[in-house]
C-alpha cells in the first residue's frame, strides 16, 4: 500500500528555487534514507511533506487521500478539516527534539494524544510508560526536558511520535545535534522501529545506518532528486558523479 505519494513537488523561497519537480512514493513497511549536502533541499522536503511548508506546485497524498489539488497549475490545499485527519497518519521527529520544556517527559508524551485524538488519559498514560520502557526511559517520566541529555530528549521525542500511532514517521537528521555515543542509542532504536516494519523516511548523514537499514536510498543535490535506488547502488555504486563526489567527501 502506497501510504504517501508526491508528484512534481516545486518550492521557492521568494527568487530562489529550492525543490524543483520532486517525486516520491513511501510504501507501507519501508525505510528510506535521504542523503546530500547542506542546502540540498531536504529538510524542506520533509516539511513540505508534513504540511509545515506549503508547496509552490505539485500534488501530496497520504494512503490515497488528496491533501492538494492542482488547479491550472497552481496548488491548493484541501479544507483544514481533511488535512487534519490526514495529519494523523504521520509524525515527525525534529533535529532539535522540540519537546515542550514546562512539561515532564510523560506529559510531553501524552499531551496531544489525549488532547488532539481526545483518547482516554490512563490508556494513553499506559501506552505512554510502555513508550518509554521501549526507548529506555522508564525512569525519566516525571524529569524535564532541562535535567535530561541530548540522547534522552531524542529518545523522548521519538517516543511523543509512536504515541499518536501514525502509519509512518518522518525524522529530520535526527542524530546531527548529539556526539557519536548518543547516536548509537538513537540508531538503534531506528534499528529497531524499521525491524518492525514501521514506515520510515530519514534525513541523516549516517551513512553505514542507511546502508544497513534502508530499503531505499534517495540523494539529493540543488534541489533535486539526483540518483535513488538501493543502498548497495546508491551508496556503494553511485552511477553520478555528484553522488560520488558527496560520498567520498563525507568518507575522507
Amino acid at each position: 500500500m502506497k501510504l504517501l505519494e508526491i508528484k512534481n513537488l516545486k518550492k521557492n523561497f521568494g527568487c530562489t528555487e529550492v525543490l524543483n519537480d520532486i517525486s516520491l512514493n513511501v510504501e507501507e513497511g519501508e525505510v528510506v534514507a535521504i542523503l546530500g549536502p547542506s542546502g540540498s533541499g531536504k529538510s524542506t522536503l520533509l516539511r513540505c511533506a508534513t504540511l509545515l511548508e506549503t508547496m509552490d506546485e505539485g500534488t501530496l497524498s497520504y494512503c490515497g487521500t488528496s491533501a492538494t489539488l492542482n488547479e491550472d497549475g497552481k496548488t491548493v490545499y484541501a479544507a483544514k478539516a481533511q488535512l487534519n485527519v490526514l495529519k494523523r497518519d504521520f509524525g515527525l521527529v525534529f533535529q532539535n527534539f522540540n519537546l515542550f520544556p514546562h512539561y515532564t517527559v510523560l506529559k510531553n508524551v501524552t499531551d496531544a494524544p489525549v488532547s488532539v485524538q481526545k483518547r482516554d488519559k490512563k490508556q494513553v498514560e499506559k501506552e505512554a510508560r510502555e513508550l518509554l520502557k521501549k526507548v529506555g526511559l522508564s525512569d525519566k517520566e516525571n524529569a524535564y526536558p532541562q535535567e535530561l541529555s541530548g540522547g534522552q530528549q531524542q529518545r523522548v521525542a521519538i517516543a511523543r511520535a509512536l504515541a499518536m500511532k501514525p502509519k509512518m514517521l518522518f525524522f529530520d537528521e535526527p542524530t546531527s545535534a548529539l556526539d557519536p555515543e548518543l547516536t548509537a542509542g538513537i540508531l538503534k532504536i531506528l534499528r529497531e522501529l524499521a525491524a518492525e516494519k514501521m514506515t520510515m523516511v530519514i534525513v541523516t548523514h549516517e551513512i553505514s545506518f542507511a546502508r544497513s537499514v534502508a530499503d531505499r536510498v534517495i540523494f539529493m543535490d540543488g534541489g533535486v532528486i539526483v540518483e535513488e535506488g538501493r543502498p548497495e547502488e546508491v551508496i556503494d555504486n553511485p552511477s553520478n558523479d555528484r553522488t560520488r563526489a558527496f560520498l567520498q567527501k563525507l568518507s575522507d
